[in-house]
């Protein structure tokens, strides 16, 4: 998958100092994609709420476990996933679709996710659940799921690489992927050295508004940041004109 648009580890890391909202906010700014799309929705949710932004390139897995694999075990599975891991850049963020309705068992623990950490993974989703989270949260590798269920059951993985579709977002591999406590986003990868640049510029513009209202402005001085607001607004959509052609 050599054709996944990379940004820099410097960029990578600006974008880990600002949460979700905030990056969406940003794309919505480019005009790439629909307002409406791009994100997961609330059936997807942080483990450890209080984890700061976690932000790597998609790996994909489908997953069941509500009976048992035929003919190789959990951990040779793991194996291949891990192989598979030399597909995508790092950070990496493993995706799971759990291809049981409903979940019949938690999609990782403990181990999993210490051994994902040491192969280069920034976090997990999955549309299943997830077990362990105080050993997980304690590594620490932030985590997201539709709920929790205390056993693994006949956990295996099903396929590697492919699409998969978590939380309503259809998710490829490669794809750049941001999440905190807010929900997770997709970064479309094109723009997010860009998205990365603009996002402080960005809370400073709102800060104008939510500054006016904490210091009791009345009306015309809430009108007037606003309007202040708007004219930043606007000069970040030029700048994010001019970045997208060059």
């Amino acid at each position: 998958m050599s054709d996944i648009i990379r940004i820099s580890p410097e960029e990578i890391e600006i974008l880990c100092k600002f949460d979700t909202p905030t990056v969406c906010n940003v794309i919505e700014v480019f005009d790439v994609r629909p307002r409406e799309r791009g994100y997961m929705d609330s059936r997807i949710s942080a483990c450890s709420p209080q984890m700061p932004p976690m932000v790597g390139y998609a790996t994909t897995a489908t997953y069941r476990s509500a009976a048992p694999a035929r003919g190789i075990t959990a951990y040779d599975q793991l194996n291949r996933q891990i192989e598979s891991f030399g597909e995508i850049p790092e950070p990496r963020v493993v995706v799971f679709q759990d291809l049981d309705n409903p979940p019949a068992a938690a999609t990782f623990g403990e181990v999993m996710c210490n051994i994902y950490k040491n192969f280069g993974c920034a976090g997990l989703i999955t549309s299943g659940a997830g077990r362990d989270l105080d050993q997980v949260e304690a590594i620490p590798f932030p985590t997201f799921t539709s709920g929790m269920i205390c056993a693994h059951g006949n956990c295996h993985i099903v396929s590697l690489n492919d699409p998969v579709h978590v939380g309503g977002l259809t998710v490829y591999p490669g794809d750049l992927l941001h999440g905190d406590r807010n929900g997770v986003t997709t970064i479309p990868n094109a723009i997010a050295g860009y998205v990365a640049r603009l996002c402080a510029d960005y809370m400073a513009g709102e800060e104008v508004v939510v500054s006016a209202a904490q210091r009791g402005a009345d009306l015309g001085g809430i009108v007037e940041a606003r309007s202040q607001w708007q004219e930043c607004l606007t000069g970040l959509q030029a700048r994010a004109k001019e970045m997208m052609n060059g």
